[in-house]
């Protein structure tokens, strides 16, 4: 009935960030920001889906450390504080801006805004926003899959099979955990793919991953059907290819839909323009100006004088643009099909940050394209379609090599392997060999032994971050991740100094434990060389 089907995926991530000897912590912000203006929007979005019966799918991948805060308890009140706290700014904006013609009604829009978010969070989700993915997961429309436990760039540790195994096998643990089954498919963290990586996918279970354009284009045969049909490694592992055309028309600002005049403007944002004795009560408790997502200007172009928001005009856009990426979809596909004689499937994968937090109005774009795809005729060229749906469909698949690849900037390790970030590897290649060694040393342990190898653990996965070396590279907060990085190998060497010596402090340990608390069943034979299957006991 269709001639093409069309893969969306959202890779939702942010680097596990919880300071509780802190009473406010900046960076903390990026959690409280995502949950705001994407997370709980794009739920809210499956969800009106769901309730009118469009009958749509869609992909999403949940890293494990983003889980992980999601599931904190500190965290979660702490959410509730910065939501209360916009809210009470956004009252005084109601006020401020009372009668202006341009502003009025941005205020009252901003205010009702963070009102229903905070219904949402706290009545309808109950502060339990894993759980609520976890249901939309369970209506078979939104497919889960999960990436690496920290979400690790693997080239960078392909010298240690055992590291990515750990990556893996910790990421499978917790996935089963918190969504009730193992996952079939994984987002390869940036993308980040090496010659044998499928090995290791098909060890752990999984049954499909993504990967960039490059990487199936470069593979070894050079597959026939390009990235519109997926491949099978050397191992059966299936890999998805991006498309390129649909990267460009979402991702870029130049070339799509985001930069568009009309859309919201991320950098104009009211805790920068507004006098800072008026903002302070609401920023950071030492006056550190920061984001507080009201923003009332539009991109309008490359200016500094910036036109009023015009939240009417930039629906009107959003839904103008979802008819548009339609359409481009299905000429796309009637042109595979007419001319190559073949049934393609559109891959096209985003950062779900996107949509919301930097794409103010990316939520409803998506939620237009997935009714205007069921609702009109495209229905009858393509659909939407989860990798597992199509796998169970189809069968015939191209059979190649991959190589290796990313999907960052030249396309391959130069974002997270370069001249800023270069001296982080000896640090991460060293913990993982000493890691290992414990793990064979100590094949079974109890009680404070135990605990202190398990934290070990946690400190060197947490050390791994692709965020790490990808910050230092950018320079934004790149202070706070160099930090952050050489406390996570000082924690690992200090306990794996006391574990050797047979020296372990309880109150130290417990003080580490709480701070860096992810991954409660976590087990540090994880990074055994003789187990590829963990004992029990």
């Amino acid at each position: 009935m269709h001639k093409g089907y069309l893969i969306l995926i959202l890779h939702a991530h942010l680097p596990y960030i919880r300071h509780p000897e802190h009473e406010y912590f900046l960076e903390e912000n990026w959690l409280y920001e995502a949950i705001t203006e994407s997370y709980i929007p794009l739920i809210d979005v499956f969800d009106r889906l769901l309730n009118d019966n469009i009958d749509f799918r869609i992909t999403l991948s949940l890293s494990p450390t983003l889980v992980e805060m999601f599931n904190d308890s500190l965290l979660r009140e702490r959410y509730l504080r910065y939501i209360n706290n916009l809210i009470e700014l956004s009252e005084k904006e109601l006020l401020r801006n009372r009668g202006d013609v341009s502003f009025g009604s941005l205020a009252e829009m901003y205010n009702k805004r963070f009102k229903r978010i905070k219904f949402l969070y706290e009545e309808s989700y109950k502060k339990d926003l894993t759980a609520a993915f976890r249901r939309l997961g369970e209506t078979g429309k939104v497919e889960i899959i999960t990436t690496a436990a920290t979400h690790s760039y693997l080239p960078v540790l392909s010298m240690y099979p055992q590291a990515v195994r750990a990556q893996m096998r910790v990421a499978n643990t917790h996935h089963i955990k918190n969504f009730g089954k193992a996952p079939v498919g994984i987002w390869l963290p940036e993308c980040g793919y090496y010659d044998g990586a499928d090995r290791l996918l098909a060890e752990a279970g999984i049954k499909f991953f993504f990967m960039d354009t490059h990487g199936i284009l470069n593979g070894t045969p050079t597959p026939g059907y390009g990235v519109y049909k997926p491949v099978a490694c050397p191992s059966g592992v299936i890999a998805f290819g991006r498309d390129i055309e649909s990267s460009k028309q979402v991702w870029s600002s130049i070339e799509g839909y985001p930069g568009d005049f009309a859309y919201r403007d991320f950098y104009r944002d009211a805790g920068f323009d507004l006098p800072i004795d008026y903002v302070k009560p609401h920023l950071h408790p030492d006056g550190i100006r920061t984001y507080t997502g009201i923003k009332y200007y539009r991109i309008t172009g490359n200016t500094e004088n910036k036109m009023p928001y015009v939240r009417e005009q930039a629906l009107a856009k959003a839904e103008e643009h979802a008819e548009n990426f339609m359409l481009s979809k299905k000429r796309q596909i009637e042109f595979l099909y007419n001319n190559v004689g073949f049934k393609p499937v559109i891959t096209a994968p985003y950062d779900t940050e996107l949509f919301g937090h930097w794409w103010f109005e990316g939520p409803e774009w998506l939620e237009s394209l997935l009714r205007k795809v069921e609702q009109t005729r495209a229905q009858d060229v393509f659909k939407t379609i989860t990798p597992s749906e199509y796998l169970s469909e189809h069968n015939e698949l191209q059979r190649i090599e991959p190589s290796m690849s990313s999907w960052g900037y030249k396309g391959y390790n130069e974002v997270w392997l370069n001249s800023s970030n270069s001296w982080i590897y000896r640090h991460l290649h060293r913990a993982v060999e000493k890691m290992t060694e414990l793990a064979n040393m100590f094949p079974k342990s109890e009680g404070l032994l135990r605990r202190a190898l398990n934290q070990a653990a946690r400190e060197i996965l947490l050390s791994q971050h692709s965020d790490w070396a990808f910050i230092i590279k950018t320079g934004a907060a790149a202070e706070y991740t160099s930090k952050r990085l050489s406390e996570h190998i000082e924690k690992f060497n200090n306990l794996y100094a006391a574990i050797r010596k047979g020296d372990i402090t309880e109150a130290w340990l417990l003080e580490i434990e709480n701070k860096d608390n992810l991954f409660s069943e976590i087990d540090y034979r994880v990074y055994s060389e003789s187990e590829r299957r963990l004992s029990k006991g």
